[in-house]
């Protein structure tokens, strides 16, 4: 035990820093490079009133989305130490974080978990299948197992592209979301 404190010690903390968004820190300076994780807790604070709940809906991608949020989950990237959690129930999130093209069987599921999120609910496409269909949506007619993008289920705010997005590309993406979520209230 004692071998194992010490090492921790010595090597000091390994969390990536939290990527720069545009409007994520109060306006108090702008000469701060990169957000505290103070100030991005009260800035999601000040948006929300509450830590970020968001809710996985995996709509029928091939897995590779879901192992970058995985990946996200590790103590390397401290998600929830940004404030930012996953939640097992649709009634408890803020945010929908969707991934893959709709298949024909989880496309009324898509919809009751979008109805049954509170509003104002934040919809986020993550990954290329869930912006514009992936490999199906080049077809002329359209395949028989899909029914295309997210867009085309249920209404998307943001969009996170890459086949598969890194994890940092994934934290921007929500952090981004959430910045201009704050914006678009804010008018």
């Amino acid at each position: 035990m004692f071998n194992t404190f010490s090492r921790m010690l010595r090597t000091g903390i390994l969390t990536e820093p939290l990527p720069v968004v545009a409007n994520v820190e109060p306006r108090t300076s702008n000469l701060e490079p990169s957000p505290s994780v103070d100030a991005l807790h009260q800035r999601l604070w000040g948006v929300l009133g509450r830590a970020l709940a968001i809710r996985h809906v995996d709509a029928g991608s091939c897995n590779g989305c879901e192992l970058e949020i995985h990946a996200l989950n590790n103590p390397y990237y401290n998600l929830e130490g940004a404030g930012i959690k996953f939640v097992a129930s649709p009634r408890h999130a803020d945010a929908l974080l969707v991934t893959g093209p709709v298949s024909v069987n989880m496309e009324e599921a898509l919809r009751r978990t979008y109805d049954a999120t509170p509003g104002p609910k934040l919809v986020i496409a993550l990954g290329d299948c869930a912006h514009c269909g992936g490999i199906f949506a080049g077809s002329s007619t359209p395949s028989y197992a899909t029914r295309g993008p997210i867009s085309a289920v249920i209404p998307v705010d943001y969009t996170i592209p890459g086949c598969p997005p890194t994890p940092t590309a994934i934290l921007t993406g929500i952090l981004e979301a959430v910045a201009r979520r704050q914006r678009t209230t804010d008018n």
